[in-house]
């Protein structure tokens, strides 16, 4: 049954991507001319752009009174998940420092990260706003709250598994979600209207 959920949904991403503009095609169409309308940009490589995707997550406290072992069985299940659904391999994140209260010694592997960028990034997005964030728990709109003053988003997931990528019956560990996207709008008002035209369902 969750093999066909997952299926009807992957299916259902590409029959959007077929009747809809993808984001980069937006962005070149659609994004460019409302923003240098909006904001009076004169030359079009000014509107700001999406320079990258940043999704990361943390597994200290699951490995911190485990055994080498369950240690690694962790790293490598944690790691295979965000590599599937960002469709490019991850990477270890180290500690930077040690901290008693939570049991990190500098060194230690606490999380996994992946950068997007370019076309990988844009099919990410594309299935994020299309499919992630509509069947989230709860899902009622990103909150303006998410972007810093540089005009970039930051967004929680409580649960991988809402990505289709992953099956909730083999997946190990639930884990969160921090998805970064980073642009160069350069302040909080002109990101909000930007990633608001890219399409992402703002509040």
């Amino acid at each position: 049954m969750a093999m066909r959920l997952r299926l009807i949904l992957i299916l259902h991403f590409y029959y959007i991507k077929i009747r809809m503009l993808n984001l980069e095609e937006k962005y070149k169409k659609e994004v460019i001319p409302a923003m240098m309308e909006k904001f009076g940009y004169k030359n079009p490589m000014a509107v700001p752009k999406i320079e990258k995707v940043v999704v990361n997550t943390c597994f200290g406290r699951m490995v911190a009174d485990k055994s080498g072992e369950e240690q690694k069985k962790i790293e490598n299940s944690t790691m295979q998940d965000i590599s599937l659904i960002c469709g490019q391999r991850s990477v270890l994140k180290k500690a930077k420092k040690s901290i008693a209260a939570f049991k990190l010694r500098e060194g230690l592997n606490i999380g996994v990260a992946c950068t997007l960028r370019r076309k990988r990034m844009y099919d990410f997005l594309d299935r994020l706003i299309h499919i992630v964030l509509p069947r989230s728990r709860d899902f009622r709109g990103i909150n303006s709250k998410g972007f810093d003053q540089s005009g970039n988003l930051t967004i929680g997931m409580k649960e991988h598994i809402t990505f289709p990528e992953i099956l909730s019956e083999k997946a190990r560990n639930i884990f969160g979600l921090e998805i970064t996207v980073v642009t160069n709008a350069k302040n909080k008002e002109k990101g909000i209207e930007f990633l608001k035209l890219m399409g992402f369902p703002i509040k």
